[in-house]
């Protein structure tokens, strides 16, 4: 498979990482297409087909570290009209939907650290080793985050604290 079909058939994948990231579906979109234009230009033809897939999620997550960064610096404002509507709006009464919930919300209370590691993981089935490099961080790390990210979805999900992460007073 030449290296454009492997960008081609990656970006669904790509799309969902982004969605994950930036819970919102214009701003990942962007984060998308940045990521793929700065593909395109450092396309080299002789790249072995590898690595693609990594690379290119490599790529998005500079990408939304230096957003993330540059959104620090200048603060966020959101418009009144720019408010999710999602987030305003009662969900549905099924079991599943109440759990989706409580998911979505202890995995947006995770650090960015923990909630990456889980995605590329957990989401997109990347290797231990893989994720490791897509992050710049050693592969301990990357269990270390994954471990303490399940526990943390596990309490949050359960509603009650582990032994582990219980306070001592």
């Amino acid at each position: 498979m030449s290296v454009l079909a492997q960008i081609e058939a990656s970006i669904p994948a790509l799309r969902r990482y982004a969605w994950a990231l930036l819970r919102h579906r214009p701003d990942a979109d962007d984060l998308v297409q940045d990521a793929l234009l700065r593909a395109l230009d450092h396309l080299d033809p002789m790249m072995g087909e590898d690595g693609v897939r990594a690379w290119l999620f490599t790529i998005a997550r500079n990408l939304f570290v230096i957003r993330l960064r540059k959104a620090r610096v200048r603060g966020v404002s959101v418009p009144l009209d720019g408010v999710n509507a999602e987030r305003l709006s009662a969900g549905a009464g099924q079991e599943w939907n109440l759990s989706m919930r409580d998911f979505l919300r202890g995995f947006d209370q995770l650090p960015d650290d923990q909630r990456q590691v889980l995605l590329l993981v957990a989401v997109e089935g990347f290797a231990y080793g893989d994720a490791a490099a897509i992050l710049g961080v050693p592969v301990g790390t990357v269990m270390s985050r994954l471990s303490r990210a399940r526990e943390r979805l596990r309490v949050s999900m359960d509603g009650e604290a582990s032994p582990k992460l219980r306070r001592v007073k």
